[in-house]
């Protein structure tokens, strides 16, 4: 007996080490990936910069008023990509007494308000068409071609460099610099057609498929940021999966009053009530590894909360419901 407690102390020990492995290097790959992403967000601020500067001048020089609103699109650019940056810094920084969760949903705030941005550019961009739909304005085309493939090489750059994030905040950047991208590739086709045919009504039509493509977008990420604040399923985990994957751990004969939710981008979390059958803490505890070991693996969810529970608690709903 005692070598059998033992040996079964021993395995307990190695399940714990092993489940703690496994939630260690899933944090540990979330850390590295923010900080790759901050690197990336630093060198689009640097590009995009450069852009602003080079489409003001140009603007000013070649007397173009597409040239002159699209700097101030990439001044607003500029702004949010500077939030997300230190909205991204404050997420690497540890938790706090205060903040147990540390500071991670900076980024999913920095995410909606850089979607409620796009937005509100999506609109402007409409509104300007609109305008010049009713009084077109004779464009010079040659100049407005230079500084657009300018801005289009310098967005290419940006897009490249965060086009690896996986994180919400990183998508809602990587959006704008894509905005900037297609914009400066309208400005491009546009300017060119109006050099071939001298319609300058190209120029608006132009602007109003831009502006379709970027509320689209913004649409998706505002919604994803809010689904996140709400704390709905993770997008990618079914939760009737989840459920029966945890109902076939050995051990466990019922689960309930289920949680999922997302921290942040990449970091999922979840609560639930685990009914086995009444033995021994040291037992109970294999089991609740187990099922991290197997919700850590197969979904990726490395922050758990099990409560192990030996008599139905009378509640039988899967998914717990709050008092009012």
């Amino acid at each position: 007996m005692p070598l059998f407690g033992q040996a079964s102390r021993a395995r307990h020990r190695l399940a714990r080490f092993l489940t703690n492995r496994l939630a260690m290097n899933h944090t540990h790959e979330h850390i590295a990936r923010r900080r790759a992403e901050r690197r990336g967000l630093s060198l689009a601020i640097a590009f995009t910069g450069i852009i602003l500067l080079a489409e003001a001048v140009g603007g000013i020089l070649t007397n173009s008023l597409a040239l002159l609103a699209d700097a101030g699109h990439m001044l607003t650019d500029l702004l949010s990509l500077a939030m997300s940056f230190f909205a991204l810094a404050f997420a690497l920084r540890p938790a706090t007494k205060e903040r147990t969760y540390g500071f991670h949903r900076l980024e999913i705030l920095a995410a909606l308000a850089n979607g409620v941005m796009l937005i509100l550019i999506a609109l402007y961009i409409f509104y300007q068409a609109y305008q010049r739909l009713l009084v077109p304005e004779p464009v010079k085309s040659i100049e407005m071609l230079v500084v657009a493939t300018i801005g289009l090489a310098a967005n290419g750059a940006s897009a490249f460099v965060l086009g690896g994030g996986e994180s919400l905040n990183i998508r809602g950047a990587f959006l704008h610099v894509l905005s900037d991208a297609l914009s400066s590739v309208g400005v491009m086709v546009g300017g060119v057609v109006m050099l071939l045919t001298g319609q300058y009504l190209v120029d608006p039509l132009v602007s109003i498929l831009i502006a379709m493509v970027i509320l689209v977008g913004a649409y998706r990420l505002t919604g994803e940021a809010v689904n996140i604040l709400l704390e709905a399923t993770p997008k990618g985990i079914d939760l009737q999966e989840v459920l029966e994957a945890v109902q076939g751990v050995e051990g466990v004969r019922d689960i309930h009053d289920v949680h999922i939710w997302s921290i942040t981008s990449g970091l999922s979390a979840m609560s639930a009530h685990l009914l086995i059958d009444d033995q021994l803490t040291s037992h109970s505890t294999g089991i609740v590894e187990g099922v991290q070991r197997l919700l850590a693996e197969r979904f990726g969810i490395a922050h758990t909360t099990l409560q192990c529970e030996c008599e139905s608690c009378g509640r039988e709903e899967i998914i717990c419901r709050l008092a009012k």
